[in-house]
């Protein structure tokens, strides 16, 4: 749903339109205009043809775990993007959003960057990934939507405007109303992006895909690295804690006799014992035609209790949607193309 479209449609109506269009939309969940019973017949008409609301989507559930769904939406030129809903135990429901078509980073492990790039997605194509799934929500009569992390397909902080655009659209009190501290931006290190971030008025986390606890060894994982070294990206980070006060999660996906061995451990454990640093491991989720498997369980545990040892606040994340390819790094739409 295209915001600007429908405040453009509506500027010779009284304000309070733009509010009742905005209730329909963001608090009811309507599909289409004809449902908004506040709004004329004629506006209801006209806004359907100029400011459609139906996203096209195809949902795809996961056999063995009917917590994580994946969809599969198409854009108004035929692209497609793909975006993943986790259902927690604990009733909080998170919504992985995308913000490019494609990805231009080329990261070694992820099925995103061997698309290549298309695109940007505009404010209202991340926005409507959202929608999507809390349309989807609420005819089943389930929770809202609590949580968005863009961590889906793309950098987004090579897309800043449009994104910082969502979030404000999904953080208003008339818009869906998610707050702020329950919005997560993950970047791979665009230290533009992170001083950008820093100066925002809103409080969303930020997340940081690390991977490697050394230039060598990321820029070979992440071809970024080259451009945003550690000490360049780390720096910036540091600067965005002294202006925000806010943790800062760094994700390190674990790839088998590459990233995993005691010595990466004892060097991420010298960079990450920080004051407000946190670190994610993540399990590699296999990606087709990459040759690289996932670190062993009992390696994972002998990481992390070195971090642990070495005064790091540490986790491991939960692998959602494996099977359906809906799982970190596993995000492509090569028919979209």
């Amino acid at each position: 749903m295209d915001l600007s479209c429908l405040e453009k449609i509506l500027e010779g109506e009284p304000k309070y339109r733009l509010k009742q269009a905005k209730e329909a939309v963001f608090r009811r969940l309507i599909n289409d205009w004809s449902e908004a019973s506040n709004l004329s017949a004629p506006l209801r008409e006209k806004l359907n043809q100029t400011c459609p609301l139906q996203v096209r989507g195809e949902i795809v559930e996961s056999a063995s775990n009917a917590e994580t769904l994946k969809a599969i939406i198409t854009l108004q030129d035929g692209l497609k993007i793909e975006g993943v809903l986790m259902r927690h135990k604990n009733k909080r429901n998170t919504v992985c959003v995308s913000s490019q078509v494609g990805c231009p980073l080329g990261c070694r492990f992820c099925a995103t960057g061997a698309m290549g790039f298309r695109r940007d997605l505009s404010a209202s194509e991340i926005v409507d990934q959202v929608l999507f799934f809390a349309r989807f929500l609420q005819k089943r009569g389930e929770q809202k939507i609590t949580n968005v992390v863009f961590m889906g397909m793309g950098e987004p902080f090579l897309n800043y405007d449009n994104v910082v655009a969502a979030i404000k659209i999904l953080n208003d009190k008339d818009g869906l109303s998610i707050g702020a501290r329950k919005i997560s931006v993950s970047t791979s290190g665009v230290i533009e992006g992170i001083k950008k971030l820093a100066n925002e008025k809103f409080q969303v986390n930020l997340a940081i895909s690390l991977h490697a606890p050394d230039d060598d060894l990321r820029s070979q994982l992440m071809p970024i690295n080259r451009k945003y070294p550690l000490k360049e990206v780390l720096r910036a980070v540091d600067d965005y804690i002294r202006k925000t006060s806010r943790q800062v999660m760094f994700e390190y996906i674990l790839l088998k006799g590459i990233n995993d061995s005691e010595e990466d451990a004892k060097k991420l454990a010298r960079l990450m014992r920080r004051s407000l640093y946190f670190v994610n491991l993540i399990a590699y989720n296999v990606v087709d035609g990459k040759n690289m498997e996932p670190s062993s369980a009992q390696a994972i545990k002998k990481f992390k209790n070195i971090l642990e040892k070495a005064g790091v606040v540490v986790s491991e994340r939960y692998r959602f949607g494996r099977d359906i390819k809906a799982a970190c790094g596993q995000l492509a739409t090569p028919s979209g193309f």
